[in-house]
């Protein structure tokens, strides 16, 4: 092989593009931007059907309604992890009791 082929060879090698670097996908807790999309149009909906004041009308008009929105709608607002008191979120126990109850007592 002549020189200029094997130099000709050497730059074409270099212009071929590399691949891009693989990533993992989206980061942590990073949310869709279809995620957000919908959020806002359920949000949006929420407000011209009565906002708060209709869905606690709705809770009202059934017992059905109100365990739904107890079991379901409400759970979904509190947050995953309760943090204690302590230096580093732990719970702290200042106190251990024991009650014996004798059963049928009056």
């Amino acid at each position: 092989m002549s020189e200029s082929k094997i130099v000709k060879a050497a730059i074409a090698s270099e212009m071929v593009a590399k691949p891009a670097a693989k990533t993992r996908g989206r980061p942590k807790k990073a949310v869709s931007q279809s995620t957000l999309t919908v959020r806002d149009a359920i949000a949006k909906a929420g407000e011209e059907l009565g906002g708060a004041l209709r869905l606690a009308q709705w809770a009202r008009e059934d017992p059905t309604n109100e365990k739904a929105f107890w079991t379901v709608l409400y759970l979904k607002i509190l947050p995953l992890q309760v943090n204690g008191a302590g230096e580093n979120g732990e719970h702290l126990i200042s106190d251990i009791a024991i009650k014996l109850v004798k059963p049928n007592a009056d």
